[in-house]
This record gives C-alpha cells, sequence and structure tokens, in this order.
C-alpha cells in the first residue's frame, strides 16, 4: 500500500521505522514544526522527523492542516500523493474531515490505551496517575470525534507497581509498532472487524499541567507514589526545589509522625498522610544532577524529622 505516516515524538517512531523497513510505500511524512531547544535556541528536529531523513523519505513540517496556506498545500500534497492510507501515531494535530476521508482506507490511529478508556491527549500518564494495572495500544479508524473512531485491534500490558512513565511509554511504543503491523495486515486481507465504541465505558486523559507534580504528603502513599511514576514529583528540601523519579511504598508504618517528615534519614522515607511510608528511589536536587538516591545520600545529610514541603 502507499502510506503516508504523520507523527511527531519519540513514541510514533516505531511505527515509522516498521513502515519504511517493510513491504509498503512511505509516500510521505508528516510531523510538527522543529522546535529552538537549548540555550542557543539551536532548531531540533522532531524525532520523528530524524527518523524519517534516516530513510530517505520527504518530510513535510505544516504549522496547520485545518486552515492557511499551510493547509490548502498540504491538502495539495496529499490528493497528489493519493495515499491508499494514511497512518497516525501522536502526531499533535487535528485532522480535517477532507483529510479523514482522501486515502481509500481513511486514516488509522495508533493509540495508547485500551479504547474506549483514556482518550486524549495523555493516556500514559493517566493510568499511573489513577493506579491501573493494565493498559495497552488500540489502533482505530479515525472519525471527526476525539478518539471516537471504531476500534480495529488492541495488545493490552500489566503494569509494574513501581513502573515509571518513561518505561511504560517505551514499552507501549514498541508495542505500537507491532499493533500497526497486525492492523495494516488484516486491512491487506480484508480480515478487520472494525468495533464501535462503547462511549458509557470511555475516560478522558487531558494534558498534563506542572501543578500536578506536586507532592501533597497529606495524601495517602498510593497516591503520592502514582504521582511520582506518572508525571514525577517534587517538594521542597532545605529551600531547595527536590524532583523524585522514582519511588515505591515501604511495608513499615510510620508511629504518630507528621505527614512529609522524614521517618528514615539513611533511607530517604516520608511519612504520608495514611500513616504509610515512601522511600524516595531516584531523586534530583536543585543545583545537582538526577541520581539514586544512595549515591545522593553520600553528598546530602538529611535528618530524622526533617519536614519536607
Amino acid at each position: 500500500m502507499k502510506i503516508v505516516f504523520m507523527g511527531t515524538p519519540e513514541f510514533a517512531v516505531p511505527c515509522l521505522r516498521m513502515l519504511a523497513e517493510s513491504s509498503h510505500e512511505v509516500a510521505a511524512v508528516f510531523t510538527q514544526p522543529d522546535k529552538p531547544k537549548g540555550r542557543g535556541y539551536k532548531f531540533i528536529p522532531t524525532p520523528v522527523k530524524a527518523a524519517a531523513l534516516e530513510y530517505g523519505l520527504p518530510v513535510y513540517q505544516p504549522v496547520s492542516l485545518r486552515k492557511g496556506d499551510d493547509a490548502e498545500s498540504s491538502m495539495q500534497i496529499l490528493k497528489d500523493i493519493a495515499p491508499d492510507l494514511i497512518v497516525v501515531t501522536a502526531y499533535g494535530q487535528i485532522l480535517p474531515k477532507e483529510i479523514l476521508e482522501l486515502p481509500v482506507h481513511g486514516c488509522i490511529n495508533i493509540h495508547a490505551s485500551l479504547l474506549p478508556k483514556y482518550r486524549g491527549a495523555a493516556p500514559i500518564n493517566w493510568v499511573l496517575l489513577n493506579g491501573e494495572s493494565t493498559t495497552g495500544v488500540t489502533s482505530m479508524q479515525m472519525s471527526e470525534g476525539l478518539d471516537t473512531g471504531d476500534m480495529l485491534i488492541s495488545s493490552s500490558v500489566e503494569i509494574g507497581e513501581n513502573e515509571t512513565y518513561q518505561e511504560l511509554y517505551t514499552r507501549l511504543a514498541d508495542l505500537g509498532g507491532r499493533v500497526l503491523a497486525e492492523t495494516l495486515e488484516a486491512v491487506e486481507n480484508g480480515s478487520l472487524e472494525p468495533e464501535k465504541q462503547d462511549d458509557s465505558l470511555s475516560c478522558y486523559s487531558p494534558m498534563i499541567r506542572k501543578e500536578m507534580s506536586a507532592l501533597d504528603f497529606s495524601e495517602n502513599a498510593q497516591k503520592l507514589h502514582n504521582t511520582i511514576r506518572g508525571v514525577t514529583g517534587f517538594t521542597m528540601l532545605g529551600g531547595k526545589r527536590l524532583k523524585v523519579f522514582r519511588s515505591h511504598i515501604s511495608d513499615n508504618i510510620a508511629q504518630s509522625a507528621e505527614p512529609g517528615t522524614i521517618a528514615d534519614a539513611a533511607a530517604f522515607e516520608v511519612v504520608c498522610g495514611d500513616g504509610r511510608i515512601l522511600c524516595f528511589d531516584e531523586v534530583q536536587l536543585e543545583g545537582s544532577k538526577r541520581m539514586k538516591t544512595a549515591d545522593f545520600l553520600r553528598g546530602k545529610k538529611l535528618i530524622k524529622g526533617e519536614k519536607l514541603g
């Protein structure tokens, strides 16, 4: 099949690589415009663009597909290509109806959740924030609604109790490539059985806000642990901002200690609102580098009973 791929972040790269190394023709790759990064504000290509250039694929980076000159020229490019299928994976733009209806086989999206649950922009964060034990990837026939199209093929994975966003992100990205391969095979042999989504079972995963990372130690240990896993937590230690990248819940129970106090200075254990203890395993103090707690404690002495926040 002649395919146009649309995607932007690292999550979409396994899908693009699968297509580029398959028997399908990748006629074009659409991705978001490059953005400036670092002190020199150097424009950095998106991960999808970088991967596409490795394979010598033509890349287009319209600011918008819905309005303006970019939208008109992009539509003409797509009409000239006349793709059999458009594959979309975390592209970051909403496709207008005229693009959705252009390919022979429509547009297929690879979404990082088990639809209809966790529609929206941040499904991986939210399954962790909500303490889910299972998630997965679903391929979907795209419609004009937000992740509301018919489900095609899905594959599930179990979530580790201490698994972090980045770890789950990587696993689901790889799974996305496999789900896409299975979906394309079914498209070609005519074995797809689209399934309508049950809207009553859906939930929304909105964009993540910075303030969601703040650790409120009056909350229970599981909620705090899920925050760290899902969005990286932060608190204050000695007047400096402390980021917490990894944690686990201790089997120990605090003895009438105030939430937010350090229960064990040698292991960076902190009392939570339900009396349980959360252990910080990987941290970064403002002005220092990210490191495992054992390394952090070699250079920073904590005091039992010291309060965070």
